[in-house]
């Protein structure tokens, strides 16, 4: 099993970052020049008010810290330090899911209404697990309606009730809250629990996690930083499924070690190792990308303008090709995720077992995300070699 991630670096109030006195100070210090170099236009470009960043090549990891978890309180980011993750939340609900199936609670093939008899005989109930967590279930929006939101878990039942696809199952993808939240939400009914109880209780142990939550407990409030829209701090609000899409917060230094994990899945249980490598498989083609649950993957090496092009599909309904087996050769995986007033973005390279993380507490474009991670990613490779 990779090492746990071990922080490369602190962060002094006026957010600059300087080395720490860690072994391989000088392989952190050659690192963060590469990660300051990309990371820095970012903050000074979008007002970012702190950044945690983390890189992990050869099993080794490190985390550079910039600026202020709490503009108000002038806290620092810290090696503690917890974001909202967003949209990255989805590779831990396709874990969970791949964990439901390696324990024989559930198999891909299955339909929702197996578990929720309310959605037996309804459209929904049409489209596989499979489909639900690819977003290839017919079109369902990229969020739950703010009305459904605003009745909760019985409006939730009767939305999808209600809800009429626009394509047939497993046709075309529109990447989804609401199709890979009853995913998630299923996989939890599966493993007999509630979904956040079965992510905190069970899963997120057994990945080593300990500072990665659904639900932030009293005693880590004071590490979690405030989100920024303007100048307003804020954070995540709750809403129908919110856990599943996107309702993680964790540190850096505990998201490395998820990318880690994912490049090296072999000291886990064996359960949770078959879950890590179930999330890999590549479903369906979408032009470069290829869906799997939760992560997007690409071929390796590749340029910047399909990995862009690939994560700019996701508001758009576009056909799929069901693959027989995922494409051979070396596989660059990635998520972006966003809250109202959180940015984080994850890539890596399982055959090159290079990785970046990326997390802020603002809002940004993806498209600069993307950039900065592309760049900090290929210096690894070239370390690498």
């Amino acid at each position: 099993m990779p090492s746990a991630a071990q922080p490369a670096t602190a962060t002094d109030p006026a957010g600059t970052a300087r080395p720490s006195d860690t072994p391989g100070t000088t392989e952190a210090a050659t690192l963060r020049a590469v990660v300051d170099a990309a990371v820095r236009p970012l903050i000074a470009k979008h007002d970012i008010p702190g950044m945690a960043v983390a890189v992990t090549i050869d099993g080794r990891a490190y985390v550079y810290n910039y600026g202020l978890a709490s503009r108000e309180s002038r806290q620092p980011v810290g090696d503690a330090t917890l974001f909202e993750v967003g949209s990255v939340s989805k590779t831990f609900n396709a874990t969970l899911a791949a964990y439901a199936v390696a324990r024989g609670k559930m198999s891909l093939d299955d339909h929702p209404g197996r578990f929720l008899p309310a959605l037996q005989g309804h459209p929904v109930d049409r489209a596989t697990l499979l489909q639900l967590g690819t977003y290839t279930a017919g079109g369902l929006p990229l969020q739950v309606p703010v009305e459904v939101e605003a009745k909760g878990p019985a409006g939730m039942t009767r939305y999808f009730q209600d809800w009429k696809p626009v394509a047939a199952p497993g046709e075309k993808r529109l990447y989804s809250n609401p199709s890979i939240g009853l995913f998630g939400h299923v996989a939890a009914v599966a493993l007999q629990q509630g979904y956040a109880d079965a992510m905190e209780s069970d899963l997120l142990p057994k990945l080593g996690l300990t500072h990665t939550h659904v639900r932030v407990p009293a005693s880590a409030m004071g590490d979690y930083a405030s989100g920024y829209r303007g100048d307003k701090p804020v954070r995540v609000n709750p809403g129908v499924l919110d856990a599943e899409a996107y309702g993680i917060k964790t540190t850096a230094a505990d998201l490395i070690r998820f990318v880690q994990l994912n490049i090296d899945p072999s000291g886990l249980d064996p359960m949770v190792r078959r879950a890590i490598e179930g999330t890999h498989v590549g479903y369906y083609e979408v032009g470069a990308m290829t869906q799997a649950l939760g992560w997007e993957q690409y071929a390796y090496p590749l340029a910047l303008e399909p990995l862009q092009a690939g994560n700019a599909i996701a508001r758009q309904l576009v056909p799929v090709k069901r693959l027989a087996a995922t494409p051979e050769g070396t596989r660059l995986f990635n998520k972006t995720g966003s809250t109202g007033g959180f940015g984080a973005y994850v890539l890596y390279v399982p055959a090159r077992r290079i990785g970046v993380v990326m997390l802020a507490n603002r809002v940004y474009p993806n498209e600069d995300r993307i950039t900065a991670g592309y760049e900090i990613l290929n210096r690894l490779a070239q370390t690498s070699k």
